[in-house]
This record gives C-alpha cells, structure tokens and sequence, in this order.
C-alpha cells in the first residue's frame, strides 16, 4: 500500500486530487471486491443443502462493500494533511475525522453481527439435532444474550478507538452487574433452569408428570421463568423452573412409548381354586376395551394374605390419562363376574373369645355394683 502512494504522490502533486483518486478507486475496488469476494462464495455455498450460507453471503454484501469504501476515505484523509502541520505534529483535525471514519465501519460490522447471531440462531432453533438448547422457545433468551455480548465488543471496540479510559466504567459496570445479580438471583436461577429443561427435554408439553410432592398432572406450558401442569380436576398449577430442576420428576408419558402399566390387586377367599380365578381375570382383562392388547395383560399370585388369597392383574393402558377410567372398568368387571362365577370376595373376619370371670371376681363386681339398703 505504500509504495502504491508513493507512486501515486510521483505523478500527481497536488494532495486532494490524490484523494479524489483514491476515493474513486476504493469504489471500484469495493465494487470488485464485491464481484470476486461475494461471487465466489455464493458459487461455494450452493454446494450446501442448508441456506444459512446463502442468508450470510447475501448479508455480508453490504458491509464489505461499505468497509472498502470507509478505508478510501481514510488514506484519502491521511494525503489531505487536514490541519497542515508538519509530520510528527499533532493533527487534531484529521485525528477526530479518522476516528469517525473508523467509528463508522465499526457500526457497519456491529450491524452485520447483530443480523449474523439473529440468522444463526434461527437457523439452529429449526434443527433440533445441532443445538437443544436453541429451540424456538428459547430462541429470544440467546438471540438477546448475543446481542448483549455483541453490543458489549463494540462499545469495547469504540472505547479503542476513541483512546478513552475505560477504568471507570468497567468498574462502574461490575458494581451494576452485582446489584443486579444479586435483585435477581432467583429470577436468574428460574431462567437458567428453564433453559436447561428445555435442553435437556426430561418432559415436554402433553406429558403426564408426577413431583415428589405429589401433584400430578399434564404439562401445558414449559417456559423460560416457569412450568405449568393442568390436573385431573382441571386446576392449573405453575411451578418455578428452579423448584422443578431440583425435585424427583416421574414422567408417565416418557421411555420409549406413552403405555402405562397398571397394577390391580384382587383379592379371594381361600379355598378358591386358584386356576379359575387367574382364568377369569384374565378374560376380564381381555374383554376390556381401554386395555392394550399388546402387551398382552397377565395375573399374578402375589401372596397368602391373612384373610386372602392375593392376586395382582397386570395390564397395559394406552395414554396415562385413561388410569382412572380403566381401573373402574376393570374392577366392575371383575367385582360382577366373581359373582357369575361364585368366587368369594373376602374381607377380614375376627373371632372374638370372652373369657368367663373367676366367682370372687364376679361377686366383688356384682357388689360393687349395688344401690344403698
């Protein structure tokens, strides 16, 4: 570059000719970089299967083109010698108007990467195997978290370039940051755990959940500051993402498919013949219509009670939410084909023995009990 201006001040003496020169072929050049550069990677990314690259190149377009241009200006300003001072003096003039010019392609590229982080991000929340966490839920928690960080290496840029002490305000920033942090810790404890729940996925929206505090209900909206599930008696309850990242979550809903085993315990008198009463709660099980066939329901005889024979019938349900509808059926079921077939249901029986009292016990009762003569 310098030798190119020291040719450039060999053939034309005078200085703002030489800037007009050189303002003239930064926009030509700006327009062939924009040709080759642009040119050359629209031709490489059509090779992808994603359009991310494509939104990148057409965004980078304008900012190259803009950032050639600036830096014509600033050698054109440099060849002007603004304030007329000799070399080594101090130029305020041309000092200020380079800062300016270098200020003005900061905000071009600061604009890009704001543009850039927002199309980033949206093209990982639509693909859900490049990055959880980014989903469309969480997409403008991150996009204002880049901005954030973008906005911050501006202004840290911006503190360069102007030469300004930034002691002060780092300092200023921290005692801020702390404040803040501190105000809201448990806001910030809720989003975090909300964002970690969304990536981590132990549940989504339409599951049945059970806490360890016992509420059981279907997940109708998972956010950033909180989770709220409807229950079988159509009260919704929010529960803070932070509470929710700490306690025992049981997924009905989850593994690799939304059946539910239920487990019913049946109880018959002894003397039953075992056989038919596994015979016939299987059948009861069959002919039950919110019961899976597949897996197929099974009886098991779990153990001798102290006034039962006790037996378990193990069968499959559908979706979680149909739990309660299918044990009623069953057991009316089986409570009206026991009677059909003569098995007895039991239930428990004392025998009580009172023991006679000795005769001098007796008497002392006896007297004891009488009015006044």
């Amino acid at each position: 570059m310098n030798e190119w201006l020291t040719r450039l001040e060999g053939w034309v003496a005078d200085a703002r000719l030489r800037a007009v020169l050189i303002v003239a072929g930064a926009f030509l050049l700006a327009k062939a970089a924009d040709l080759i550069v642009c040119g050359l990677l629209k031709r490489l990314v059509r090779r992808s299967r994603t359009v991310l690259d494509d939104q990148a190149v057409a965004l980078l377009h304008g900012p190259l083109v803009k950032t050639v241009v600036l830096c014509g200006f600033v050698v054109a300003v440099k060849q002007l010698g603004l304030d007329g001072a000799a070399a080594g003096e101090p130029r305020p003039i041309e000092t200020v108007t380079l800062r300016v010019l270098q200020t003005m392609i900061l905000l071009v590229w600061a604009g890009f990467a704001f543009r850039f982080v927002r199309l980033l991000l949206s093209a990982l929340a639509g693909a859900d195997d490049r990055a959880p966490m980014v989903q469309p839920r969480t997409l403008p928690l991150f996009d204002n978290l880049g901005k954030v960080l973008v906005f911050g290496l501006a202004v840290y840029a911006l503190i360069a370039i102007w030469d300004l002490d930034a002691t002060g305000w780092l300092a200023s920033a921290g005692v801020v940051g702390l404040a803040v942090g501190f105000a809201a810790q448990d806001t910030l404890g809720n989003l975090f755990a909300g964002v970690f729940i969304i990536a981590d996925a132990p549940f989504s929206v339409g599951d049945y959940i059970v806490l360890d505090s016992g509420e059981r209900g279907q997940v109708v909206h998972i956010g950033l500051r909180s989770t709220r599930i409807l229950t079988r008696d159509d009260i919704e309850i929010t529960i803070p993402n932070a509470v929710i990242g700490k306690a025992k979550i049981t997924n009905e809903a989850g593994g690799p498919s939304p059946r539910r085993r239920l487990r019913i315990p049946v109880g018959v008198a002894y003397g039953s013949d075992v056989d038919r009463v596994r015979r016939v709660l299987e059948e009861v099980a069959a002919g039950e219509e919110l019961l899976c066939e597949q897996p197929a329901p099974r009886v098991r005889f779990r153990a001798l009670g102290e006034s039962s024979l006790d037996f378990e019938l193990l069968a499959w349900i559908p979706h979680p939410e149909l739990r309660g509808r299918a044990v009623d059926a069953v057991l009316t079921a089986i409570v009206k084909r026991f009677a059909a077939e003569g098995i007895e249901i039991p239930f428990p029986q004392r025998d009580l023995w009172v023991r006679s009292l000795p005769a001098a016990a007796a008497d002392e009762t006896g007297s004891g009990n009488r009015g006044p003569a």
